[in-house]
């Protein structure tokens, strides 16, 4: 009786030994726990500067790292709305990837980018950083604008353009065609840069 019992005590451990197995991806997925990571879905975000709000930001979902330098990034697009000292909207951008830097107040925006102000001039570009601390959009790429000259409609090309946040006064670098609707042609501008 006594050996029947202890092969009993022995079959029974090793059931439980083999049901304690763990399942890897488990395991894998403990240790690889994301710190100082916070999540967040449906974001809309006031910013302000000396107590007036300056731009409404709206974003589906928002990752925000916290580790040596802290950085938000918004990798499924992102909308900006920023207002005048009255609070009427003067201009709108729209990105499908925002990463926002702390450390210098610079948001780089990456891919479909559309920035548009009240008197309808767009911007069209791929890469373009906005400095928050100076107000201003930046980028060295490729460029479209389109804007009313004098009723007609056109669209500049270039490389490179510096902006106010409310996009009011801008300068393309290096403009290389201007389409006008009207006339259904390019005017080929040479280069300011080459002389």
């Amino acid at each position: 009786m006594k050996r029947s019992y202890h092969i009993f005590i022995l079959f029974l451990n090793m059931i439980f030994i083999s049901a304690c197995e763990n399942d890897m991806n488990e395991v894998t997925s403990l240790s690889t726990k994301r710190i100082g990571v916070e999540e967040g879905y449906n974001i809309e975000s006031f910013m302000s500067t000396a107590g007036k709000t300056k731009a409404k930001l709206n974003a589906p979902y928002m990752i925000r790292q916290q580790l040596d330098s802290s950085k938000t990034e918004f990798p499924k697009t992102l909308k900006v709305l920023f207002y005048d000292s009255v609070l009427k909207p003067e201009s709108f951008l729209f990105a499908k990837y925002g990463k926002y830097l702390e450390f210098n107040s610079t948001v780089l925006l990456r891919d479909s980018i559309v920035v548009y102000n009240t008197k309808h001039d767009t911007l069209w570009c791929n890469d373009l950083l906005w400095n928050q601390n100076t107000g201003t959009f930046y980028t060295d790429k490729p460029v479209v604008l389109s804007q009313d000259n004098e009723g007609v409609r056109q669209k500049i090309f270039g490389r490179g353009l510096q902006s106010d946040q409310a996009f009011k006064n801008f300068t393309i670098f290096k403009v290389g065609r201007i389409y006008n609707n009207n006339l259904n042609s390019f005017i080929v501008l040479r280069d300011s840069t080459v002389m």
